[in-house]
């Protein structure tokens, strides 16, 4: 009985080493190409779960950068101001000449896994939705350096930071 069980535990340690392993190369593939659109800067844009475009900060500014004021309110600290430059969302989009129809729902997804989810209203409202590069006019740095870049998404009618996204990475029209 006793080497029937130790049998039955090394099958189940031998399949739990295999799932593992496998997990962590099909993983690390995807880390390396997150890695890759963090140091190029790009953002994605898809249509429906299909990418549509891959957008950078030079086409993001070309859009009118724009200033503003916002708090950063987070659980570890009281609110703050700040400075932030970037540029509507919107208006992005419409520089991308997306056809909007039948979008209803805007996934932001970063580099972290963070996934927010926008109500078309939200977007078109061209002073709320903003994807930043620039806080207190320096620009983000990425994750590895300490910051939340080199892209944020800030939802300036948003009053606690709650849906903020940080190390943005694809943009989801649905």
């Amino acid at each position: 009985m006793k080497k029937k069980n130790l049998i039955i535990i090394l099958s189940v340690v031998a399949v739990l080493v295999i799932v593992v392993g496998v997990t962590a190369i099909l993983n690390s593939s995807s880390v390396r190409l997150r890695k890759e659109q963090q140091d190029s800067a790009c953002i994605i844009i898809k249509k429906g779960g299909e990418e549509i475009a891959s957008i950078d900060m030079e086409y993001i500014s070309s859009a009118g950068e724009e200033d503003f004021q916002a708090d950063l309110d987070t659980s570890e600290t009281d609110p703050e101001k700040h400075q932030y430059s970037g540029v509507s969302l919107i208006k992005v989009l419409d520089l991308l000449e997306i056809n909007m129809d039948g979008i209803e729902t805007v996934i932001v997804r970063a580099l972290d896994g963070y996934t927010v989810a926008f109500d078309i209203s939200e977007v078109e409202d061209e002073e709320n939705m903003y994807i930043v590069y620039k806080i207190d006019g320096q620009y983000l740095k990425d994750k590895s350096e300490g910051g939340s870049g080199p892209y944020q998404i800030i939802a300036r009618k948003d009053p606690y930071s709650q849906r903020w996204c940080k190390f943005v990475m694809e943009i989801d029209l649905q």
